[in-house]
């Protein structure tokens, strides 16, 4: 198993999973090769739960970190999960649409891009363009 996908489901032992009971593990690596994982955090107001993908993430910023590597994700049941729009779209604040993503599919681990998984992503330079366009539009 790839030391990354590994390092995911590692992270699944720390779940608090009361309520869906489908642990999730995340592992992170940034480019200075530091790997950084998460686990989902779940609340009895789910808009508040927390993501895996977005628990690594966080703690890789808060250190400083702001270019990603790769990314490997795991659940328990090994059913190929892929992070979900919401997580797609933050690693879409930091990584190119070539960075890879690693599944667990238990006898397989599927890679994807970041591109693949979510094309024509909300970026920084679509909102700059707009709003230069509004500005010429005054």
């Amino acid at each position: 198993m790839d030391e990354l996908l590994q390092r995911a489901h590692d992270a699944l032992d720390d779940a608090y999973i009361p309520y869906s009971e489908y642990p999730v593990g995340a592992a992170l690596r940034v480019a200075d090769g530091t790997v950084y994982t998460g686990c989902n955090i779940e609340n009895a107001n789910y808009s508040n739960s927390l993501h895996a993908e977005e628990v690594a993430i966080g703690k890789a910023v808060s250190d400083g970190h702001q270019e990603f590597e790769k990314l490997a994700v795991a659940s328990e049941a090994q059913d190929g999960l892929t992070p979900c729009g919401m997580c797609r779209q933050t690693l879409a604040e930091f990584c190119e649409d070539t960075f890879e993503i690693l599944t667990d599919a238990g006898e397989s681990t599927p890679i994807y891009t970041l591109g693949e998984l979510l094309p024509d992503t909300i970026s920084a330079d679509q909102l700059e363009d707009a709003a230069r366009k509004r500005g010429e539009q005054q």
